[in-house]
C-alpha cells in the first residue's frame, strides 16, 4: 500500500498482496478522547499512556488547549494539566469536528457553572440525537438552551446526584453522565447504562483520579460524588475495533498477522463470529495470531450494545461475508443508517441487498421505522478495483480491505 498525493490525503492500492507480519494494536479511540476530556475534572496534572495519534485525539487536544489546559505530548503519553482553565466556552472552530463538546458540558459546569459547546459533527452512521445527554444533565441541575449552532447550560449551584434510567443504552450518555456526577453534591445512579469496556477503562482512570464509582448489576452505575479529583497516571486500553479490522484484512488477504496487545476479553463476540466463519486464530501472551483459510462460511449476525456484536465490528466483518460462500445475514440494530457504506462495495462487485425488516433473531428499535438495517450478503463475489470517497472512519477501513483483495488498483480519497 502505497501513500499518494499527502496533500490531498488520498490512497493508491494494488489488490492481491497477503498481508504477512505483526502489529502493535493502538490505544482505543473511543477511550482516549473521553479521558482526555476527564482530564478538566482534576485540579492537577493527568497523564495518559498508549493513546493513539489520531485526527480525533488531535482535535480533541486542540479543544483542551483552547480551554486553557497545558498539554504536553511525547511518544503516545499525553499529561493535561487543567488547574488553571480560562474560559468556559468551546471556540466554534470546533463545530462539527468531532462529537466530543458534548462531553465537556458536566467538567465545564463544574469548574464554571456554565458551559458553552459548539455544534456536534461525527461519522455519518445515523442520528446519534443528544436528548438523553441533556435530559441528564437538566435532572442533575442543570438550565440548557440550543439553536443550531450551539448549547449552553448554566448551573446556578453544584450539580445534584440523580436516579436517572436511559431510554437506550448509550455509550456517549452514559459516559457523560458519569462525568458529570463524579463531581457532583450526593450519589448518581445510571440504570440501564452502557457498559461497554471503554467505559469501564474511563471509569478506573476516574477512580485513580480519586472518583468513587461502581458498577452494579443489571447495567447499572453507581457514582457518589467527591469535592475534588486529583492527579493520576493511567494507560489507555488496547483498541478491540482496530484489532477486528487487522484479523479481517488478514483472514482476506490470505495473510497471517500478529496483533501485539490484542485482548481476548474485549473481543469475545468477534472471535466466535469469527470461528463459525471458519477463521484460524490462536491466542498468544503477547497478543492474538489471525490466518487465512481456504474457504470462509456464511453466517447471521446482530450488533448490540455491549457485550453483544459491537456495531464498529460490523463493517469490517460484512467485508469478510463477502468472501463466505453462501448467504449471510447482518442485522444491525445500535445505528439506524450504518449500511450507507455498502454502495460502493456494491459497486466494487459485492452482493449486499439492504432491507427496513429486523432479519434478526429479535425485533430492534428500528421495526417498522423505514430504516434499511438489515443486510443479506451473497458471497463469494471476486471484486474490482474502484474510485472511492471515504465517508467515516470505520467504513474508511473496510474500504481500504476490499482494495487490499480487488482486483487492479484503487484509488480512496477522503482519508
Amino acid at each position: 500500500m502505497a501513500k499518494t498525493d499527502a496533500p490531498k490525503r488520498a490512497y493508491t492500492i494494488t489488490g492481491g498482496v497477503p498481508l504477512v507480519g505483526e502489529i502493535r494494536v493502538s490505544g482505543a479511540k473511543n477511550a482516549a478522547t473521553k479521558e482526555l476530556v476527564a482530564c478538566l475534572l482534576a485540579d492537577e496534572p493527568v497523564t495518559l499512556e498508549n493513546v493513539p495519534q489520531i485526527g480525533d485525539v488531535e482535535v480533541t487536544i486542540s479543544m483542551l488547549r483552547d480551554l486553557g489546559a497545558k498539554v504536553t505530548i511525547k511518544d503516545g503519553t499525553v499529561t493535561v494539566d487543567a488547574s488553571a482553565l480560562g474560559t468556559f466556552e468551546v471556540s466554534a472552530e470546533f463545530s462539527r469536528k468531532n462529537r466530543i463538546p458534548i462531553l465537556l458540558l458536566g467538567p465545564l459546569l463544574h469548574r464554571f457553572g456554565k458551559a458553552v459547546i459548539p455544534a456536534l459533527g461525527g461519522c455519518t452512521i445515523g442520528a446519534r440525537p443528544i436528548d438523553f445527554h441533556l435530559e441528564a444533565l437538566k435532572r442533575m441541575g442543570a438550565e440548557i438552551v440550543c439553536d443550531d449552532e450551539s448549547y449552553t447550560a448554566i448551573a446556578k449551584k453544584r450539580l445534584t446526584g440523580a436516579s436517572i434510567e436511559l431510554a437506550f443504552p448509550s455509550v456517549g450518555a452514559t459516559e457523560n453522565v458519569i462525568l458529570a456526577a463524579v463531581k457532583a453534591k450526593g450519589t448518581t445512579i445510571i440504570k440501564n447504562a452502557a457498559i461497554e469496556p471503554e467505559i469501564m477503562d474511563l471509569a478506573m482512570l476516574l477512580q485513580s483520579m480519586g472518583a468513587i464509582i461502581n458498577l452494579d448489576a443489571n447495567r447499572t452505575w453507581i457514582i457518589e460524588g467527591v469535592e475534588r479529583l486529583g492527579g493520576a497516571t493511567h494507560r489507555v486500553l488496547p483498541d478491540r475495533i482496530e484489532a477486528a479490522s487487522f484479523a479481517a484484512a488478514a483472514a482476506l488477504t490470505g495473510g497471517d498477522i500478529l496483533i501485539r496487545e490484542a485482548q481476548q476479553a474485549g473481543l469475545m463476540q468477534y472471535l466466535n463470529a469469527l470461528t463459525r466463519v471458519g477463521v484460524p486464530f490462536e491466542v498468544l501472551e503477547e497478543g492474538i495470531r489471525f490466518r487465512s483459510a481456504p474457504t470462509y462460511h456464511p453466517t447471521t449476525i446482530e450488533t448490540d450494545v455491549h457485550p453483544g456484536f459491537m456495531t464498529d465490528w460490523q463493517q469490517p466483518f460484512v467485508m469478510l461475508l463477502t468472501q463466505a460462500d453462501g448467504v449471510s445475514i447482518v442485522h444491525e440494530t445500535v445505528y439506524e443508517d450504518r449500511f450507507g457504506y455498502t454502495e460502493a462495495l456494491r459497486r466494487m462487485g459485492a452482493k449486499v441487498q439492504l432491507h427496513k425488516e429486523c432479519l434478526g433473531s429479535k425485533t430492534c428499535r428500528f421495526v417498522n421505522r423505514d430504516y434499511r438495517h438489515s443486510a443479506i450478503i451473497v458471497g463469494k463475489t471476486p471484486l474490482q478495483a474502484a474510485d472511492i470517497e471515504i465517508p467515516d472512519l470505520r467504513a474508511g477501513f473496510s474500504y481500504l480491505i476490499a482494495a487490499l483483495i480487488a482486483q487492479g488498483e484503487s484509488h480512496l480519497t477522503g482519508v
